[in-house]
C-alpha cells in the first residue's frame, strides 16, 4: 500500500483568491451552482457558502472587525477531511464509499444508492447529494490524478502555497514548523487542527493551521464517529423501554381501579368491606 497522502491547509497565507475552487470545478466537471449566476449572498466574498456535492472545495471568508479599520479576514479553503476513521465508510450500506491505498476515503458513484446515510455521519458536513446523479459525492484527493503521479487540482493550483498537497507524515513535520515559526514571531494563536493521529477520528488526512477557535472557522470543536454514540443511545433506549413500561403498569392499575370503582357505585360488586379476600370478580363484557 502507498504511503498515507493528504494536504496541509496553512490558514494565515490563504488570499481567499479561489483558485482552488475553479481549479477543483474546473478538473471534476463539476456544474456551476444556479446555472453560473448565483445570487450574491452579502456574507463579504463568499458566494459559494458551503460543500455541496458539486462543490468540493470551498474558500471561507470570515470578518472581524471592531471597526472600518480595526479588524482582520480569515480564509480557509475547506475540503473534505479524509478522515483515518471515517463516519461516512462506517454507515454506507451498499459499500459505495472505500478507502484507497493512499489512505483517502473516496465514493464510487456508480454503488451508491443515494440512501443518504453519510450525510448524517459526517461530522464536518462534506457530503451532499449530486443533483444530476442522484449520488453522494465529495472531494476524491483528486484519485484519478495521484494514480499517475500528479499532484490535485487545487493544491496545484494554490498560488501561496496555502494548501500543501504530500505524504501526511512530512506534511505533519512541515506544519509543526510552521506552528513554531508563527509562535517564534509571536502568534500564539497558531495551531494545528485535525494533524493529531491520536485526536478524535483517528486524526486527518487533511488538516489546518488555524489562528481562532475551529467553529470560527465552521470547524466542530470536537468532531465524533457515529459508532461513539451507540453505547450512550442503547443506554437511552433501555431506559426509556423502562419508563415506557413503568407507565402502561399504572395506567393499567389506574385504569383498573376506576372499573372496580364505577361496578361499585352501579351496584354490580359488594362494598369492599363485604367482598371476601381475593380477586375481583371480572366484569359481565371482561
Amino acid at each position: 500500500m502507498a504511503e498515507p497522502m493528504g494536504f496541509f491547509t496553512d490558514t494565515t497565507v490563504c488570499i481567499g483568491c479561489k483558485a482552488c475552487e475553479v481549479a477543483c470545478k474546473n478538473w471534476n466537471q463539476l456544474p456551476a451552482r444556479e446555472g453560473g449566476e448565483p445570487k450574491m449572498s452579502g456574507l463579504s466574498y463568499d458566494n459559494t457558502l458551503r460543500l455541496s456535492g458539486t462543490t468540493w472545495r470551498h474558500v471561507r471568508f470570515i470578518e472581524q472587525f471592531d471597526g472600518p479599520y480595526n479588524g482582520r479576514w480569515l480564509m480557509m479553503s475547506d475540503v473534505c477531511k479524509h478522515c483515518v476513521q471515517a463516519g461516512c465508510l462506517e454507515v454506507c450500506p451498499t459499500g459505495a464509499i472505500i478507502r484507497t491505498e493512499f489512505d483517502t476515503v473516496v465514493i464510487q458513484s456508480d454503488v451508491c444508492n443515494g440512501c443518504r446515510a453519510c450525510l448524517a455521519a459526517c461530522p464536518f458536513g462534506v457530503i451532499d447529494i449530486n443533483p444530476v446523479s442522484g449520488t453522494a459525492q465529495k472531494c476524491t484527493l483528486c484519485y484519478d490524478r495521484m494514480s499517475v503521479g500528479l499532484e490535485p487540482a487545487c493544491s496545484k493550483a494554490c498560488p501561496t502555497d496555502s494548501i500543501q498537497f504530500g505524504p501526511v507524515d512530512e506534511l505533519r513535520q512541515r506544519a509543526q514548523a510552521r506552528v513554531d515559526q508563527l509562535h517564534a514571531q509571536g502568534d500564539n494563536r497558531a495551531y494545528l487542527y485535525g494533524a493529531d493521529p491520536n485526536g478524535p477520528v483517528g486524526g486527518l488526512n487533511a488538516f489546518f493551521l488555524l489562528v481562532d477557535r475551529p467553529e470560527v472557522y465552521g470547524l466542530p470543536p470536537e468532531p465524533a464517529l457515529p459508532s461513539r454514540n451507540l453505547a450512550s443511545s442503547a443506554g437511552l433506549s433501555t431506559a426509556g423501554a423502562v419508563a415506557v413500561g413503568v407507565v402502561g403498569l399504572l395506567t393499567l392499575r389506574h385504569n383498573r381501579a376506576q372499573d372496580v370503582a364505577e361496578r361499585e357505585r352501579a351496584g354490580e360488586l359488594p362494598p369492599p368491606a363485604d367482598r371476601p379476600p381475593g380477586r375481583v370478580p371480572p366484569a359481565a363484557d371482561d
